[in-house]
């Protein structure tokens, strides 16, 4: 989770919020290559002793080239965050399903799974003493297992709300009567901490998000208890 005067992202704790972060990285290098071959080509303009422009009309070679150069930019951005958008749709089988349903300002959570059924809602934790995380700690969070392939199938009952997890890189929209579908995978243990991410009412910034990654047999005994 973001910590105070926190100025880069957060730890990414699967693949795809790794590989986010390293496309972030590669956008913010480009756009500095950018800004310097900008400030680069003025310095040059406004330093020279006569302008260089002065009595050029016309040149096929630059026209050529402030086309071609701009276009393998945008290449450049455009193949990696494509190869990014089909990654994050994640596997095609599962070991796992859970539904996460939004209301006007909780999370409801059901998990049906090895025989035992777990249902329950996710408030905003509202006493400041026993909470941990101001704003982010719920009265009951979700536990499920690391190095598992889980399939969240996010959905509304109300209004358009958004189900986001920094930490993993992942953000899906929850629409009324509709199921969307994202995959999360975490390799290692440890609290991953969201929010809505879509402006619902007046109380949107209260819905908080909370996955706890354990192993195996912590996860079986919340299901079977």
């Amino acid at each position: 989770m973001t910590m105070y005067n926190s100025l880069l992202l957060q730890d990414t704790y699967n693949n795809v919020g790794t590989e986010v972060l390293l496309f972030h990285d590669y956008s913010l290098m480009v756009l500095m290559l950018i800004l310097v071959m900008f400030l680069f080509f003025m310095k040059i303009v406004f330093k020279s002793t006569k302008f260089m422009l002065k009595g050029y009309y016309s040149s096929e070679l630059l026209e050529f080239s402030w086309t071609l150069v701009p276009g393998l930019l945008l290449i450049s951005l455009g193949v990696p965050s494509l190869f990014l958008m089909y990654f994050m749709e994640g596997a095609t089988k599962y070991d796992l399903t859970m539904k996460a349903i939004g209301h006007q300002w909780y999370w409801s959570y059901e998990i049906n799974e090895f025989g035992g059924e777990l249902a329950f809602d996710s408030y905003m934790n509202n006493e400041i003493q026993n909470s941990t995380y101001r704003l982010l700690d719920v009265d009951q969070h979700v536990e499920l297992p690391y190095m598992t392939k889980v399939r969240v199938l996010v959905s509304s009952t109300d209004v358009l709300h958004a189900w986001a997890l920094p930490s993993m890189g992942i953000k899906v929209d929850a629409c009324p009567g509709r199921l969307n579908l994202l995959s999360i995978y975490s390799f290692r243990p440890g609290s991953i901490f969201g929010q809505c991410s879509e402006i619902c009412g007046v109380n949107h910034s209260f819905m908080p998000i909370h996955l706890e990654f354990s192993d195996w047999n912590n996860f079986l005994k919340g299901i079977v208890t």
